[in-house]
């Protein structure tokens, strides 16, 4: 079970949002590198990055946090990327920089036939972000809830050959509130390929709950502001994942 530090950016700045509200940012680091760099010193084996202001322009906006960022870990662990990716030439020059795997959201659900070029251009390397409200999915940087029910989309990507799932619980992000185990499972039974879960992690309690259910198909979670409020341990958090999974991994 991998517990995969988050690195929001916003204005070129490391923050944390409540439930994706731009205006309630916290900014915790005006150094995102140096803050990469601490979380791989903590034990990180991946890093999770997000350019908050693409999400919602639409376009790349934090391009030079995001370079430091990829300069300061130096191929030592993957980073994934996701906000406002919506082209494949944005894709092939993120990934010719140095980034590891791409998140595409907004993109998957609005512009019909990119996700499946996407994986077919870059394949093992394209992810899907699936935030959701109650069942439905979220677009726009969370901004607009649609129609669609986050199991069918997620079936359908899997068949064009994404990597992994990546599913937000917006209702709980950054509200440090627990996660949301049961809609995680239910979706990570659907499918074959890995989930990984974001949103509400709050403690180390959080962790055991994670870890009860790795097998259903969860390979990590992504936390944020529990790790810069301190109310996560980052290390020891993922000191007692490895542990658990070897340990379930036995039984």
């Amino acid at each position: 079970m991998l517990i995969i530090p988050a690195i929001d950016l916003k204005d070129g700045h490391c923050v944390r949002l409540k439930q994706g509200v731009m205006e309630g940012a916290t900014v915790f680091s005006k150094e995102p590198s140096e803050m990469a760099t601490h979380w791989l010193n903590q034990g990180a084996r991946r890093l999770h990055l997000v350019d908050l202001n693409g999400a919602f322009a639409g376009k790349p906006r934090n391009e030079a946090a995001i370079r430091d960022i990829v300069q300061a870990i130096d191929d030592r662990i993957p980073i994934q990327l996701g906000g406002g990716i919506r082209d494949l030439d944005t894709i092939e020059r993120y990934l010719d920089s140095g980034i590891t795997y791409i998140i595409i959201g907004t993109a998957a659900i609005k512009i019909p036939g990119f996700l499946q070029d996407a994986c077919n251009a870059f394949p093992g390397q394209i992810m899907v972000g699936l935030d959701a409200k109650e069942g439905k999915v979220a677009v726009d940087g969370w901004s607009k809830i649609t129609g669609h029910d986050v199991i069918d989309l997620a079936l359908k990507f899997e068949g064009y050959g994404v990597e992994a799932i990546i599913y937000t619980d917006i209702g709980r992000d950054g509200m440090l509130s627990g996660i949301n185990a049961n809609a995680t499972v239910e979706l990570a039974r659907q499918l074959t390929i890995p989930v990984i879960a974001s949103g509400g992690i709050t403690n180390i309690d959080d962790v055991h709950t994670l870890c009860e259910i790795e097998s259903e198909g969860i390979m990590g979670a992504i936390t944020g502001r529990a790790i810069y409020e301190g109310s996560l341990d980052f290390k020891e958090a993922q000191i007692l994942a490895d542990k658990l999974s070897a340990s379930n991994s036995v039984a």
